[in-house]
């Protein structure tokens, strides 16, 4: 659905497109319950049983005494019985755990909220829980955040400091000092939303009997060196000499003399210059790059295949029920080239009207497939073998 003229409660009454050109990587923006009766999503116990699963990514980070400590999970029940039950200033202490998204169907769910971000700049919806005083310290983050609170508060702190000095030997990015240029207490269904390399620091109150716990939806932003590396090893592979206009081997017939036969001297490199000069990509290589790179599952991530059944009972039961990506899934699109998990596949007409509600929306309703029944054959095909594999599951 096309938000970008509607205003939302989410952003506080800002349309999509005025946040894009006023806040989004500009400046912070607090909204003031931005999801009504948002209590969160799952209760303390529940995350900690998260950090104990063994393909969760998790962390424990304690501050001891103003030393500061972290731990990576699974975690085991000895794990927590280490921390103090009650708020102690001189044992605080966070639990944080990554793709919350991957696990739990509502968090997928809440990510959809925030669709007027490209799927392409989507990280993962990252939990925290803390006890009164808890939290990571402050620093900065390479990326854009926003900081929803369920369940008890936070207090924020922002900073405009330039000096980005950062604690020795400590294992977290913590800064070293910092300036408090504004604070904002969040309350349940509060969210901040925080630019990149923007100062700030959480501190978690506790407010009755419930402890803070907040929930980060950050979107990625590679490093341009990563972004290099990772594009050069994907040209190694789809870059295809043939297509070089070559005449041969190294030539030299113009070698002169040199006084030192161990140097590399000025022809030779401006020869191979000119040679590596024939290289070159266009745009449609940069699309395919992106879309294998940027859906491509994180390294912990692994699917599970589906119960082989015969390609006509998946048909049934998909017109009856309808699909959904997988949790883990990421799918995106450039054109007519359709990318979910970095495999490509190439539809026109139909097919791609249909394979792009799966991917803006992450499901295609029972209505959508008996809509456009019978499916083309090479669709059909190809979402079989996606729930084969694990990528796509009835609805």
């Amino acid at each position: 659905m096309n938000t970008k003229d509607k205003t939302l409660q989410l952003l506080g009454g800002l349309t999509p497109e005025e946040f894009l050109a006023e806040y989004w990587h500009k400046k912070p923006l607090l909204i003031k319950n931005a999801i009504p009766n948002f209590t969160g999503l799952l209760r303390p116990e529940e995350l900690a049983g998260l950090a104990c699963e063994e393909d969760v990514q998790s962390r424990i980070v304690e501050e001891i005494n103003g030393k500061w400590h972290a731990r990576h999970g699974p975690f085991g029940d000895e794990d927590f019985a280490e921390l103090p039950e009650q708020p102690d200033p001189k044992h605080r202490w966070t639990l944080l755990v990554q793709s919350v998204n991957h696990y739990l169907p509502e968090a997928s769910e809440l990510l959809q909220q925030f669709d007027f971000i490209p799927h392409a700049r989507l990280d993962d919806l990252m939990v925290s829980y803390a006890p009164d005083g808890g939290g990571v310290g402050p620093h900065f983050d390479s990326y854009d955040v926003f900081l929803l609170q369920g369940q008890g508060k936070r207090l924020w702190r922002i900073s405009e400091q330039t000096d980005l000095t950062l604690v020795e030997g400590a294992p977290l990015r913590i800064l070293k000092n910092f300036d408090t240029t504004q604070e904002w207490l969040l309350e349940q269904g509060d969210m901040l939303y925080l630019p990149p390399h923007l100062a700030h620091w959480g501190i978690a109150v506790s407010s009755g009997n419930a402890d803070c716990m907040t929930y980060s939806i950050g979107f990625r932003a590679p490093k341009e060196q990563e972004l290099i590396t990772e594009f050069l090893g994907f040209m190694q592979d789809k870059l295809s000499i043939d297509q070089i206009t070559l005449t041969g081997r190294y030539q030299d017939a113009d070698l002169t003399l040199q006084q030192h036969p161990a140097e590399i001297n000025d022809a030779m490199i401006q020869k191979v210059d000119t040679i590596l000069q024939k290289i070159n990509w266009s745009r449609q290589e940069i699309a395919a790059f992106l879309g294998t790179y940027l859906s491509e599952p994180k390294p912990d991530v692994q699917f599970e295949p589906n119960r082989k059944i015969s390609k006509r009972n998946f048909a049934d039961k998909a017109n009856n029920k309808g699909l959904v990506l997988d949790l883990k899934s990421q799918m995106l699109f450039t054109g007519t080239t359709f990318y979910i998990n970095a495999e490509a596949a190439d539809f026109t007409g139909v097919s791609a009207t249909l394979l792009q509600t799966l991917a803006d929306n992450r499901k295609l309703a029972a209505k959508d497939l008996t809509a456009a029944h019978p499916l083309d054959e090479h669709l059909l095909q190809q979402l079989y073998d996606w729930y084969l594999a694990g990528f796509i599951h009835y609805a």
